[in-house]
C-alpha cells in the first residue's frame, strides 16, 4: 500500500508541475466559465440566452383563482429564461408528451382545487382535499426537480394563505366580531385576498428554500461552471492515461516491474494518481468559483461525494483509453475528442432535454451528464438524498470501466508494448 501511495502522489506532483497541463486543467475551464457567464449575462443578473428553456405543460382543470395563479407564475418574467410552459386541456395528450420525451413534466391542477383551499362557506374543509399532480420525465431528473421545487413553493405559500384565512374567520367568530351569517362573505374575502397575494407576489421566483431554511437562488453559473469543470476533467484523466503509456513505451514501467514492486501496486498507484489529480482539479475549480464568483455549489458534503464519484467515473474512461490504445499520441487525440463529445452530450454547452431522444439516451454513457444532473440539483437546494441516482450511476460506470481495463491490461501485460 505504501508503494501504491508513493506512486500516486509522485504522479500528482508531476502533473501539477506541468505548466501546459495546468493551463488545460485550471485556466481553460475558468476562462470558458467567465466567457460564457459574460455572454449569458450571469454576472449582471440578466440572461436572455435561453440556455435552459425547459419545456413543461400545465393542465389547469381548476380554471379558478389558484389554478390561474399557478399558470401566471410559470409564465412570469422571472422564469422566462428557465421554463417554456405550455397550457393544455387534455391530460392524456399532455402525459403522452412526457412519455415521448418531448417535455420535462406535466403539472395537473384538477377541478375543485381552489374551492378545496378556499371553502365556499368560508371556514369548513372538504374531507378529501384536492391534490395537484406532477407527472415527471424520468430521463430529465434535473428538470423535474426544478419544476417540483417551484410547485412546492407555490403549494406552501397557498397553504399558508389558507391556514391564515381559516384562523382569521374562526377568531372573528369566537370573539363575536362577526356572526355566522357573515362567515361566508368574510371567508371568501380573506381567501380571495390571499389568492391575490399569491398570484401577484414578486417573491415567487426561482428561489428554493431547503429544509434548513437556507434560501438558494438559482444562478446560471451553477450550470456553466460544473459543465466546464466536468468537460476538462476528461482532459485530465486522458492525460493520465497518456502518461501511463508514455512511461510504458519509455521503459519506466518495465524497470519498475523488475524492482520489488508488483504490477497491482504499479497500476493501482497510477490509477489512484489519476483519480487524485482529477479530484484536486475539481475541488480547486469549485473553491475558485466560490471565492471569485460567490457561487453556491450546495451542501459541501454532497458536493464532495458527487465530485469524488465523477472523478472515479472519468478516471475509468482514462484508464480504458490507456488499455485500448497503443501510443500516448493516440490517447491524447482520442481523449481530446472524447472530452468534446462528452461535453456536448453531458450538457456543458446546451440543455440535453432539447436534444433528440437517441442523443439523450446515448448521453448517459458520459460522466458529464450524471455529474451535471447532480450539481444542478444541489444548486437548486437539493441534498445528499436527491443526488443518489447520479452518484450510484457514476460509481457503477467506474466499476465497469475499471473491470474492463484490468482484463485488457492482464491480457496485454502492463509492461509490454
Amino acid at each position: 500500500m505504501r508503494k501504491l501511495l508513493l506512486i500516486a502522489f509522485k504522479d500528482v506532483l508531476l502533473i501539477f508541475r506541468d505548466r501546459t497541463a495546468l493551463i488545460f486543467m485550471l485556466l481553460a475551464p475558468f476562462a470558458l466559465t467567465v466567457g460564457l457567464g459574460l455572454a449569458t449575462g450571469s454576472f449582471s443578473g440578466k440572461s436572455d440566452s435561453g440556455i435552459l428553456d425547459m419545456p413543461m405543460v400545465v393542465v389547469n382543470d381548476d380554471g379558478s383563482k389558484l389554478g390561474n395563479a399557478f399558470v401566471e407564475m410559470v409564465r412570469s418574467d422571472q422564469l422566462a429564461d428557465l421554463l417554456e410552459p405550455q397550457v393544455m386541456t387534455d391530460l392524456t395528450a399532455a402525459r403522452k408528451l412526457v412519455d415521448d420525451n418531448k417535455t420535462v413534466a406535466v403539472v395537473y391542477i384538477p377541478a375543485g382545487f381552489t374551492t378545496s383551499i378556499i371553502p365556499p362557506d368560508g371556514i369548513s374543509l372538504p374531507n378529501e382535499p384536492v391534490q395537484i399532480e406532477l407527472y415527471g420525465n424520468p430521463t430529465a431528473p434535473t428538470g423535474v426537480g426544478i419544476v417540483k421545487n417551484l410547485l412546492e413553493q407555490f403549494i406552501s405559500q397557498v397553504e399558508v394563505g389558507r391556514v391564515s384565512g381559516t384562523v382569521a374567520v374562526t377568531q372573528l367568530l369566537e370573539s363575536g366580531a362577526i356572526d355566522p351569517s357573515q362567515a361566508l362573505a368574510v371567508g371568501q374575502a380573506v381567501g380571495e385576498s390571499q389568492t391575490a397575494v399569491q398570484s401577484n407576489n414578486s417573491s415567487i421566483k426561482l428561489n428554493n428554500v431547503t429544509a434548513t431554511g437556507t434560501q438558494v437562488k438559482f444562478n446560471m453559473l451553477a450550470l456553466l461552471a460544473p459543465g466546464m469543470a466536468l468537460m476538462f476533467l476528461m482532459y485530465t484523466v486522458s492525460n493520465g492515461g497518456r502518461t501511463l503509456l508514455a512511461e510504458k513505451i519509455g521503459g519506466t514501467l518495465p524497470r519498475m516491474l523488475i524492482s520489488p514492486t508488483s504490477s497491482f501496486q504499479i497500476l493501482g498507484g497510477k490509477v489512484f494518481g489519476i483519480f487524485l489529480t482529477g479530484l484536486a482539479q475539481m475541488l480547486i475549480l469549485i473553491i475558485g468559483t466560490t471565492l471569485l464568483f460567490k457561487l453556491d455549489w450546495g451542501d459541501p458534503l454532497a458536493v464532495f461525494v458527487l465530485v469524488a464519484a465523477a472523478a472515479l467515473a472519468a478516471t475509468g474512461w482514462g484508464i480504458l483509453l490507456a488499455a485500448l490504445l497503443k501510443t500516448s499520441g493516440q490517447v491524447s487525440a482520442v481523449g481530446t475528442a472524447i472530452m468534446l463529445i462528452f461535453g456536448i452530450l453531458g450538457g456543458s454547452f446546451t440543455n440535453v432535454a432539447v436534444m433528440p431522444d437517441w442523443v439523450q439516451w446515448f448521453s448517459r454513457i458520459s460522466p458529464n451528464r450524471w455529474g451535471l444532473d447532480g450539481f444542478t440539483t444541489l444548486a437548486m437546494g437539493g441534498n445528499m438524498a436527491n443526488i443518489m441516482t447520479p452518484v450510484i450511476a457514476l460509481l457503477i460506470m467506474a466499476a465497469v470501466l475499471f473491470l474492463v481495463s484490468v482484463v485488457l491490461f492482464s491480457r496485454r501485460g502492463i509492461g509490454k508494448e
